[in-house]
């Protein structure tokens, strides 16, 4: 039975984290936005932006579907990859869950194939996306645990503010 990665949480700003791969809390255009994706556009550089349309350009014409992972290089940040994943707008009349916990699972998979070790987590879909953020952190910590994808051994959630520290902190005690 695979060995399970550790799970740490640090409270900070995403990009300024060393690690082989960043997951991007992306938009389907793949093109940049606010929040997480757009820190990861400007302190990356333009190699993402160009990397990005040319996934546009080829695999995906009408964009990334939600809960659907894809690898880009990681320009100037300190990782080698970024793996871009769209996360759900939170409903409160139809559960999105399954999506939400898609691309956690999707991003570990996607950071496998490309060989890496240590993968960095934003709190996909609780900002502007307006996930609960309890509910969000539960989903993600119980989807990375579950997951197996060697040769990942280091998961980092990367959390702003203190609030979302809290919340995941929580989860990830009980």
């Amino acid at each position: 039975m695979p060995t399970r990665p550790t799970i740490t949480l640090v409270r900070g700003d995403i990009t300024e984290e060393h690690a082989d791969v960043l997951v991007n809390a992306a938009n389907s255009s793949l093109l940049g936005g606010g929040g997480v994706d757009g820190a990861i556009h400007r302190r990356g550089g333009p190699e993402i932006l160009a990397a990005c349309r040319e996934l546009r350009a080829s695999h995906y014409g009408k964009g990334l579907p939600t809960g659907q992972a894809v690898a880009t290089t990681a320009g100037r940040l300190h990782a080698t990859h970024v793996v871009h994943t769209v996360g759900p707008v939170w409903s409160r009349t139809e559960d999105r869950s399954a999506l939400l916990a898609s691309c956690y699972r999707e991003s570990l998979r996607v950071a496998s194939e490309l060989g890496a070790r240590t993968v960095v987590f934003p709190a996909i879909s609780t900002g502007v996306y307006g996930w609960p953020l309890h509910d969000g952190a539960r989903i993600a910590v119980r989807t990375v645990r579950e997951a197996a994808f060697p040769p990942v051994t280091d998961i980092r959630f990367v959390l702003f503010d203190e609030e979302a520290y809290a919340r995941f902190d929580e989860v990830l005690s009980a």
